[in-house]
């Protein structure tokens, strides 16, 4: 299989699982576990995985002292930030209105990279952009709002930093991506973003009553942290070493269709035409923003 084919498959899959996690983290938070309690679960498991496969791993390239200060960025955008305003944002406002504000993120990270990588904006990624913003909104004003989110508007807001805390993840890591593998660079970025979270989820961490947790709140608890952490976070790595930023990012416009489509299957809601309407406008959209093009329009700086 070609390499950037595998490149599309990984970012699907990725944002597949990231979909289904929107659900999934309001099943165990705040609930079973607080939302800091649960981000330490997820960079310890994370981090001490990452690690045990370096030592059983080949010797890698050594990392530069002049990439030190990218790689905390990374981390304190793509971890720190990124999975403590995310959680926290997730249990206290409607899963629907974090899918909505998430859209934000292919958006900044376009624009993001037009001014610090340099990447083309063509009239094809416009149009794209477009597409997938406008079906992904109509997909999730179809749906019912779920959740028993309180506090709504501090909710949004945490949410909508952490879109913009992970664009900046996308576009800082490009660069450290086409010197070192991903998963170095995962490896670090959850070790030194770990190490920042502790101090906001220690006492929620050790507050958690274990002894409570049933079989599908383990469960539920694993895909989060293997599935949406370890699994993910690695695929979304290996595509991005491969295709450009906003090519990456402009994939989470299919979030809303899969967890569409998880719910009708495996929670019986209502899946309308107009949800299929929807779905073909977020798959154009992605479609139009990985077009390539043979002549040199767009606009670059």
């Amino acid at each position: 299989m070609r390499t950037p084919v595998k490149a599309h498959l990984s970012v699907f899959l990725a944002n597949l699982i990231f979909s289904v996690n929107f659900s999934v983290v309001k099943f165990i938070t705040p609930v079973f576990i607080k939302p800091f309690g649960l981000n330490v679960i997820r960079v310890l498991v994370t981090s001490s995985l990452l690690w045990i496969g370096f030592l059983i791993s080949s010797p890698e390239k050594k990392l530069e002292k002049k990439h030190m200060g990218r790689l905390i960025l990374c981390a304190i955008t793509g971890v720190t930030i990124n999975q403590l305003l995310f959680i926290k944002g997730l249990s206290i406002t409607y899963s629907t209105h974090a899918s909505l504000l998430m859209l934000c993120t292919p958006v900044l990270i376009t624009a993001i990279a037009f001014f610090m990588l340099r990447e083309r904006i063509n009239f094809f990624r416009i149009l794209g952009l477009i597409l997938g913003i406008t079906g992904a909104t109509l997909l999730i004003f179809t749906g019912e709002r779920t959740g028993s989110g309180k506090d709504i508007l501090f909710g949004d807001t945490l949410i909508m930093l952490n879109a913009i805390s992970y664009s900046f993840y996308f576009v800082l890591a490009k660069p450290l991506l086409q010197v070192y593998t991903p998963v170095q660079i995962q490896r670090w970025v959850f070790t030194i973003g770990g190490i920042l979270i502790l101090p906001f989820g220690w006492n929620e961490f050790i507050a958690v009553d274990w002894n409570a947790l049933q079989f599908k709140h383990w469960g539920a608890l694993a895909f989060v942290v293997l599935g949406a952490t370890y699994i993910a976070y690695l695929l979304n790595a290996y595509a991005l070493q491969h295709l450009k930023a906003s090519a990456t990012g402009s994939y989470m416009y299919t979030q809303p269709f899969f967890a569409g489509l998880v719910a009708y299957f495996f929670l019986d809601e209502p899946f309308p035409p107009i949800k299929f309407v929807a779905a073909l406008l977020i798959m154009a959209g992605v479609f139009l923003v990985n077009k390539k093009t043979t002549k040199p329009i767009g606009i670059r700086i």
